[in-house]
């Protein structure tokens, strides 16, 4: 069997069985077993891990085509709320996390071959703005799935339902939690666009155009939430919309022309 092949079915495995052991003890009494979960989370991350080296550098290029792009973005999703679920509970988080992530290495199996696109090492300014972005994208989608945790959170304490919420972290500090990953988030996505408009010529180019106008919307929206929560008080649906709004653009911006020229055209 090739080695890609039994990596992805490997850390699909224990990915999924990460999402069964929170998901199945998720309101019960104890709560979830989180030594077992994080164990085998971690055991599908390092898979996943040698999974993206091999993907990324088989060449003498590195390959960025989306397949790997998002692969690398949910390996990186998922080692960063993993280290927060040492500190804090955020067991709400756990099995979106590692379900999508264990789904898409399952998809990764059966996609088409798909062609290279490389990037080549030397181009350092390229390279710094692109690791930015995917830096910047990466903390801003757990910021969104944090808005989500608190916006249940919040419903669940308005319906007297404590029972929900036992084994979850307090409202505020989930919500505090929450405003400080998405200012460093709307930061890094700030230095990102700072390096593509100072540095790199092709950034108002026509066939990027869209990729900017939508990447500098999402900027825009992110940091009219921190300004409408910091300066107005803004918090729980509010947020949660705007949040999810300015995700889907960046999501757009990033993946979205990938996705029409990689698999429609």
């Amino acid at each position: 069997m090739d080695f890609l092949v039994l990596g992805s079915s490997l850390s699909f495995l224990l990915y999924i069985l990460a999402t069964l052991a929170i998901v199945t003890r998720l309101f019960h009494p104890k709560g979830p077993n989180i030594t077992l979960v994080l164990s085998l989370a971690t055991a599908a991350m390092i898979v996943h891990g040698f999974n993206d080296a091999v993907l990324f550098f088989s060449q003498d290029k590195i390959n960025f085509n989306l397949p790997n792009v998002i692969s690398l973005v949910s390996l990186v999703i998922t080692l960063v709320v993993t280290s927060v679920a040492l500190r804090f509970k955020v067991n709400l988080l756990l099995p979106v996390v590692y379900g999508f992530t264990g789904l898409w290495q399952l998809v990764m199996i059966f996609l088409p071959p798909v062609d290279s696109i490389p990037l080549v090492i030397e181009k350092v300014v390229l390279l710094s703005h692109i690791s930015f972005a995917l830096i910047a994208y990466c903390v801003l989608i757990i910021a969104t799935l944090f808005a989500f945790q608190v916006t249940y959170i919040n419903f669940k304490l308005k319906s007297k339902n404590l029972t929900a919420v036992a084994h979850l972290p307090p409202l505020m500090q989930v919500e505090k939690q929450l405003f400080k990953i998405l200012a460093v988030g709307t930061l890094i996505l700030f230095i990102s666009e700072v390096i593509g408009f100072a540095f790199l010529e092709g950034f108002l180019a026509k066939e990027n155009a869209h990729k900017t106008v939508l990447s500098l919307l999402a900027f825009i929206i992110y940091s009219l939430i921190l300004l409408g929560h910091f300066g107005r008080g803004w918090r729980g649906h509010r947020v949660l919309v705007l949040m999810v709004s300015a995700s889907g653009l960046l999501t757009l911006a990033y993946f979205g022309s990938r996705l029409v020229k990689e698999f429609i055209l």
